[in-house]
């Protein structure tokens, strides 16, 4: 691998030294090893080699003012030089690759083998032709010859099943593989950069980025290419993804320029020329390390992976669900350390299926132990047979006739499908969730999303338009309400607001004439500058001439605008070598610091403390109270000598004079209040968290409909928030938290800290039995934090930062709170297509585990052949996965309360199905197979010697079998008691097909099957008769819907045994160390015998009570209470933040709320 790598580098350098030929003035090594500088060395390097960044513009043939000319001859030319900016994604495994992974399944390998072994022997006949018949009558007469030739059938029918199970599974993994390499470069051509070319702005992919280009880069982005800065306002970037600093460096053209790929711009703006793309860049020369690194950790990987035991194996694809993610994202994730744990679902199903696979293989084992001994027995003992040497390999042929049957068993009983419907589900539903506008990231977000019970929520772009106007201002001493004629101000106001809403903005943005005739002008760049800019075209001035006199490089100082200054401020040099700086920002903030304010004819008067409380009463308050945002537009002047110190930031900042407070609106989206409604309808809580003041945040929450009037909520901001949850020493208490979050609905002022200080709270609490599921949605880089944190990260697609998009799970591609409505209601249907799989193939497994074991015990051979068994579980496991995961949502689905975290998978509702459906199955069944041979008048089908010819009684038992299935399918749909089976069944068409064609393929199995599937064909009457009670189950489902859960007291108690289990291990110790599973086992150790010597007290108190003769109540509340006190105690050291959830589960049914109410009474 090096050596080749190495040639290819020294083929490229030979090329590169003709680059210089080629007409640019620098190869890529030479690029390279500038771009491995930092600081003074890099500036002095620059001096030196180029003659500063403008010489190395000029040996790249690009201008730092105009950027390239964007001509395609030289673009390609600079691509085929320098190469694309691309790292190249590793190679997607083949589909033969993918069929030899399918093929590793552990149940599929024995059953090759007993195949392979059974078609040996299939062709061997013992020599002597009286040998054969002196053999052993295991089950039954001895075989004729003409069926002696057809033994080999079966081997191969199974071999052929399994060859189609294989194949199966490696379409449907290679199908996800490709969905998720079409979902990965969807989002990186979501991925745009502003980039000049020819003078003009313009947006690119990232990819299309090429050397040479002049990037823009500012506040949020994640910087695509390596470069050297031209020219940069106040810039910091946090480098802590390729150094590991987590300290924001400072970045200025003349001490330290270079930036590199794969860093964020945490403050401030700049203009770059790119000098490293793609593989050349310094994120890519680290990712082509990592290349030949990853291969060699997946070798280890391996070796680990043999070594577990034959359960893990069987789960293997659920490891698959998140492994169609792009491999540079796994990469990243290996350097960062940090991935995020399984989800619930995947943790409560891997669970599931290893313990089911556990008792299949039991029922297995029991299986081929019976038979072998019954026939041993029957043969050696009873009928005093010898063994026969020649008669050894018919003996065998049984043996494996035996273990066959045991791996068929097997093979019904795990469910394999379990991990394929997950995956099939969530696929499916990531795919359609495209259209809803949702773009998910991580799988398992999907899935979570449907849990979700809080939701914190930005206020601006996504509650609201994020079209800003203004509406309202206060200059010259007089509050307009709509915006004034230009006449009635003065011009030196006038002049004064102009130049400093022109000046003191991103340059980036500009408000363009609208894309449509009569549509609204088209807003680009920070929302809120565009509204002011609106406010210059609305007092019928324009901003672009001003602009054009002072561009962006002559602007002497830029503050930009970030979370703890909520202001920006740029200084200008005047003509007559004085400064001024032009300040806008959250008006309280600015007002603040003004000492002046502009009077009516545009002079400054002296602007006291009185006078601020007076304006925030009379004009803040009011404006913010109509829901509008309030802007203060200030300035202040500077002598020239001495030049002030611009870096002592609160000096500079102060004594300003106000120019005027602008109010701009923000209209609440239209359809916010339907989707708030459904949310809250849904049982999820819906919090707003915005850097806005209180009673703007306050108006926007009541017209969205998050706080109704009367209703006890708290509408709080970050000061007083931070007042109410720290301690004295300013620490966080969760005690604290908890008595604020549970009311909370408006935080406002708030910084992205507090942010992330809400969600923590709210997902560390335990005061509910319910631990809570948070959703969060964030747009600017420093919401990173707080999305990482939530459950379910969302980051807005049009105003969201590329930071925040980093760290997100979805991204939402219209910004829009609606869309997030629509995500639950795909996570729920997710979570409810799984349930309903669950209910049918657990039928399916109790039903024809308990078939072939008993069936095998009673009559020797397993009424439901190995090759038949291997085509239910083709029904059950692929298409009914199919089927039923691919269910699309209902509005019923928001109807209900989330499930939360420690719902157990199965219901009681479900579990009543799951027995009832089964007994009625068996029921027919085994009625079917020790009298149907007397119900159709046919020949019994029990005890057929070996390799005989199938029998229509058994042909019969199959068929009836896979009809019930089918219309248990169709019950299936519903899991929640409704009556309506069929309700919107042909909105699903997969599902119709599915069912359709498992019945046609039933048919030909039947008909045509013969020898390898052991079937006989049948007569219309027969198949009537199978259909009609195949048609029993939708009778049947209707009856079992009838009988209340209540009066099955046993359901509940399934439920909650399942409760114990449910949480899954990793969750449990989230924020802890792991606990090794002896430590845990013998806790649990504890638990019991602690609660076993409570019980014998509370028996012995009841003894003595009756014998006393009085009130049992007292001593029993008593002895419980302490009873549940010292769980709770022990219960508390298993050292789980969801202890609440854990103490339930262990604690005794009577006393299910154990962690939070000590005193509970209880009933012996």
């Amino acid at each position: 691998m090096g050596d080749m790598s190495n040639s290819g580098f020294y083929a490229k350098n030979q090329r590169n030294e003709d680059n210089h030929a080629a007409g640019f003035g620098c190869s890529v090594m030479e690029l390279r090893s500038l771009m491995e500088l930092r600081g003074t060395e890099a500036v002095v390097k620059l001096q030196e080699d180029y003659t500063g960044v403008e010489g190395l513009c000029k040996r790249l043939k690009t201008s730092p003012t105009e950027g390239l000319a964007g001509a395609q001859i030289d673009l390609d030319k600079r691509r085929e030089i320098y190469g694309k900016n691309l790292i190249p994604p590793k190679t997607p495994k083949t589909f033969l690759q993918l069929v030899w992974e399918a093929l590793q399944d552990v149940t599929l390998i024995i059953l090759e083998i007993a195949a392979l072994i059974s078609l040996g022997l299939s062709f061997y006949h013992p020599p002597g032709e009286s040998g054969g018949e002196s053999c052993a009558t295991g089950a039954g007469g001895v075989e004729d010859e003409g069926e002696a030739d057809a033994g080999w059938i079966e081997g191969a029918a199974i071999l052929l099943s399994v060859v189609c199970v294989v194949l199966v599974t490696a379409f449907n993994d290679w199908s996800k593989e490709k969905q998720f390499r079409g979902l990965q470069s969807r989002i990186e051509q979501e991925q745009k950069f502003q980039v000049v070319r020819g003078s003009q702005v313009i947006q690119l992919p990232v990819s299309d980025i090429v050397v040479g280009d002049i990037a823009q880069i500012k506040y949020g982005d994640l910087l695509p290419a390596d470069g050297v800065l031209i020219q940069g306002n106040d810039l910091k970037i946090d480098e802590s993804s390729l150094t590991g600093e987590s300290d924001h460096v400072k970045k200025c053209a003349d001490m330290d320029p270079m930036l590199l790929s794969g860093t964020h711009v945490m403050e401030g703006s700049g203009r770059m020329v790119v000098t490293a793309v793609g593989v050349n860049s310094q994120t890519g020369i680290i990712f082509t390390l990592l290349g030949a690194g990853t291969e060699e950790e997946e070798k280890k990987e391996k070796k680990v992976k043999k070594q577990d035991g034959a359960a893990a194996m069987e789960m293997q694809p659920l490891k698959s669900a998140e492994g169609g993610e792009s491999d540079e994202k796994e990469k990243k994730k290996r350097v960062h350390g940090s991935k995020k744990e399984k989800s619930v679902l995947q943790g409560k199903l891997t669970k599931l299926a290893v313990q089911i696979g556990k008792a299949g293989l039991l029922m297995s084992a029991i299986t081929v132990i019976i038979l072998v001994l019954y026939f041993a027995i029957d043969n050696f003992v009873l009928q005093k047979q010898p063994w026969l040497p020649e008669c050894t390999p018919i003996y065998v042929q049984y043996f494996v006739k035996f273990f066959i049957i045991g791996v068929t068993v097997l093979v019904v009983a795990v469910p394999e499908g379990l991990p394929l419907a997950v995956t099939i589900s969530l696929a499916y539903s990531v795919k359609k969730m495209m259209k809803d506008n949702n773009l998910v990231r991580h799988l398992d977000a999907c899935e979570t999303m449907g849990n979700a019970t809080a939701i914190c929520s930005d206020k601006t772009g996504t509650l609201t338009t994020n079209r800003m106007t203004a509406v309202q201002c206060y200059m010259g001493d007089v509050h307009y309400r709509e915006i004034p004629d230009p006449g009635a101000l003065s011009p030196k106001l006038l002049d004064l607001l102009v130049n400093s809403i022109s000046l003191n903005s991103a340059y980036t943005t500009k408000i363009l004439p609208p894309d449509k005739e009569g549509g609204l002008p088209k807003q680009v760049g920070n929302k809120t500058e565009c509204g002011l800019l609106g406010l210059v075209l609305d007092l019928k001035r324009d901003y672009q001439p001003i602009r054009n006199q002072i561009p962006e490089e002559k602007l002497y100082k830029v503050y930009t605008f970030n979370s703890s200054r909520k202001s920006m401020s740029t200084v200008i040099k005047l003509s007559d070598g004085n400064f001024r700086m032009y300040s806008k920002g959250a008006s309280e903030i600015v007002l603040k610091k003004c000492n002046h304010i502009l009077n009516e004819v545009g002079e400054a008067r002296v602007f006291r403390p009185r006078d601020k409380d007076e304006m925030v009463k009379k004009v803040i308050e009011p404006m913010a109270c109509e829901g509008l945002r309030t802007i203060c537009v200030a300035y202040r002047d500077f002598s020239g000598d001495p030049e002030p110190n611009w870096d002592d930031e609160t000096n500079i900042l102060n004594n300003l004079t106000a120019i005027c407070v602008v109010g701009i609106e923000d209209p609440v989206r239209p359809e916010v209040p339907d989707a708030i409604l459904k949310c809250q309808r849904a049982g999820i809580t819906v919090r707003m968290v915005t850097g806005d003041n209180i009673n703007t945040a306050r108006a926007i929450a009541i017209k969205c409909g998050i706080i109704h009037p009367g209703e006890d909520f708290l509408c709080i901001d970050g000061k007083e928030f931070n007042r109410r949850i720290r301690n004295e020493k300013g620490e966080v208490e969760q005690e604290r938290m908890d008595k604020v979050w549970p009311k909370l609905r408006v935080l406002a002022r708030s910084s992205p800290t507090d942010k992330h200080t809400l969600v923590k709270g709210i997902i560390d609490s335990t005061i509910a039995d319910q631990r809570q599921v948070v959703a969060v949605t964030g747009d600017g880089t420093n919401d990173g934090p707080a999305l990482k944190k939530a459950d379910v990260g969302f980051a807005m697609g049009i105003a969201g930062t590329d930071v925040a998009k980093e760290a997100s799970d979805i991204i939402l591609t219209d910004d829009n709170f609606s869309s997030i409505v629509k995500a639950v209601m795909w996570g729920r249907n997710v979570y409810d297509s799984i349930s309903k799989f669950l209910q049918f193939q657990l039928t399916v497994n109790v039903v024809a585990v308990i078939v072939a074991f008993t069936g095998a015990c009673i009559t020797q051979d397993s009424p439901l052949k190995a090759v038949q068994m291997l085509w239910v579980n083709l029904i059950m496991d692929t298409f009914a996965s199919l089927a039923l995961a691919t269910e699309p949502p209902t509005e019923s689905l928001l109807m209900r309360k989330p499930y939360g975290r420690n719902k157990p998978l199965i219901s009681s509702t479900m579990t009543k199905n799951i027995l009832g459906h089964g007994v009625f199955q068996l029921i027919i069944i085994f009625t079917l197979l020790f009298v149907g041979e007397k119900i159709f008048d046919i020949d019994s089908g029990r005890n057929a010697p070996l390799n005989s010819p199938p029998s229509e009684h058994y042909t019969i038992i199959f068929n009836t079998f896979v009809m019930m299935q089918l219309f248990n399918e169709i019950n299936a749909r519903k899991i929640h008691g409704e009556r309506n089976v069929f309700d919107g069944i042909f909105r699903n068409p997969i599902f119709c097909s599915i069912v359709f064609g498992t019945f046609a393929m039933q048919i030909v199995i039947v008909q045509f099957g013969g020898k390898p599937f052991s079937c006989q064909p049948l007569n219309l009457e027969k198949w009537m008769w199978c259909v009609f009670l195949g048609l029993g189950e939708l009778v049947w489902g209707q009856v079992i819907s009838t009988i209340p859960n209540s009066r099955l007291r046993f359901l509940r108690r399934a439920g909650q045994l399942t409760r114990k289990d449910e949480l899954p291990e990793e969750d449990a110790n989230e924020d802890n160390e792991e606990i090794d599973h002896a430590e845990r086992e013998l806790r649990r150790g504890q638990i019991l015998w602690f609660r076993g010597l409570n019980r014998i007290q509370t028996q012995i108190d009841v003894v003595n009570t009756f014998k006393s003769g009085t009130s049992f109540q007292g001593a029993g509340a008593l002895r419980r209470q302490s009873s549940t006190t010292s769980q709770t105690q022990d219960v508390t050291n298993v050292s789980s933040p969801s202890h609440v959830s854990l103490s339930n589960a262990l604690s005794s049914p009577t006393s299910t709320t154990a962690a939070t109410a000590p005193s509970t009474t209880g009933q012996c």
